[in-house]
């Protein structure tokens, strides 16, 4: 239960930052996806299926600010949680390098899904923002590397005043 309130804190979090970039800077939002990093984040300390259903809820969150099809990226999202957590279960992604490596994998992966519905779905091409979300692997695994290493500090030093 203490697991689903720190996720439901991280969505909502990450629905405040998603809102605030979207009217201070539209294409930031194309270089960075927060919602991805809850996922991952969750997706490592939780499992698989704790990353697959938070995949497919930030998912639909996340579809629900774009003007494209509904649950392509609730699908994409529900893929790259099932994978997070199963691929951390097998390898420590914890220290600093493996997990910039993952994280840069995961949304790459991500990306490229998300692509190839679109343009399954959409005759036209896609929209990647005249290249912007190109660069959203290499941000989000920048952010997201030094974000779990500050996560993860905290969490040890909270342990270490509770002894």
């Amino acid at each position: 239960m203490k697991d689903i309130v720190k996720a439901g804190l991280g969505i909502i979090i990450a629905f405040l930052l998603y809102t605030i970039l979207s009217k201070i800077s539209p294409p930031l939002l194309q270089t960075l996806n927060i919602f991805t990093l809850v996922v991952i984040y969750f997706s490592i300390a939780r499992g698989e299926i704790f990353g697959a259903l938070l995949g497919a809820f930030c998912g639909l969150i996340q579809d629900s600010f774009s003007l494209g099809v509904f649950g392509i990226s609730g699908l994409t999202k529900t893929v790259t949680g099932y994978l997070a957590g199963y691929i951390s279960g097998k390898i420590n992604v914890i220290p600093l390098a493996r997990s910039f490596i993952f994280i840069f994998f995961m949304t790459s992966m991500e990306l490229l899904l998300w692509i190839y519905l679109c343009s399954f779905i959409f005759s036209a091409g896609v929209n990647i923002g005249k290249g912007l979300s190109l660069f959203q692997p290499l941000n989000t695994a920048f952010l997201g590397s030094l974000l779990f290493l500050f996560l993860g500090k905290l969490k040890k030093n909270g342990k270490e005043q509770n002894l």
